[in-house]
């Protein structure tokens, strides 16, 4: 049976499932990794408790089996001295301290077994901790490259995006604009231009007409005898 029965909010088998509909899988990440981190500071301070635990158990355990062991010397000494008596009291006290000794080593061997659980816990709850870091790492890079995405578009996309105007369609739409005042420009010019045109022309012919005019009254003059 695991030593640690605390209940996370957040646990490895289900972080994946809710970082899939998370809107900010940082944040979850994180009271992920700060649940896991408390685990782990308790289950360090449990490991040292039960590590100073079984050294005690393992030295009262020792001591009962030095004391046995020195029960059965006296036992033996006292045998060799005929006094049976002595004897017998040492071997009741030799069997107290093997009663002893048994009970110590058990509960030395438990905590030993619960020290070796404890430390592989805490190796998992390590790798587990390092793992979801990692991917905390790297989903942090992708909501800074959203973000960043995110501001980028809202800083330029009304101006292109939004209404699908690219910068050579702007210049565009101005070569467009000036060509059409170059045309108007040039037609109006070209009217002018007609304008003189006609107007010299018509002074030409009007000319024309009086030169004509001039010489036939000077033929005229001429037949009737005027000399000039």
């Amino acid at each position: 049976m695991s030593i640690m029965r605390r209940v996370r909010d957040i646990t490895v088998a289900t972080l994946n499932e809710r970082l899939e509909k998370a809107e900010d899988p940082v944040r979850l990440i994180d009271q992920f990794l700060w649940s896991t981190r408390e685990d782990i500071i308790q289950a360090e301070k449990l490991y040292q408790q039960y590590a100073g635990h079984s050294n005690h158990l393992k030295a009262q355990w020792l001591q009962a089996e030095q004391q046995k062991e020195r029960r059965e010397q006296q036992a033996l000494t006292a045998l060799k001295a005929g006094e049976e008596q002595l004897a017998r009291i040492a071997l009741h006290e030799k069997a107290s301290c093997e009663e002893r000794s048994t009970q110590y080593r058990e509960l030395f061997e438990q905590s030993r077994q619960n020290t070796i659980d404890l430390e592989e816990q805490l190796r998992q709850m390590r790798s587990e901790y390092q793992t979801v870091y990692d991917k905390r790492e790297y989903y942090a890079a992708r909501m800074e490259s959203l973000r960043l995405q995110q501001r980028m578009n809202s800083r330029y996309g009304g101006a292109y995006g939004e209404q699908g105007v690219q910068p050579g369609a702007v210049f565009r739409k101005l070569e467009d604009r000036i060509s059409d005042m170059e045309q108007e420009a040039k037609s109006l010019r070209d009217v002018r231009r007609m304008g003189q045109e006609f107007l010299s022309d018509a002074g030409s012919t009007v000319q024309s007409v009086i030169e004509r005019e001039l010489q036939q009254l000077k033929r005229k003059l001429e037949k009737e005898g005027w000399s000039s």
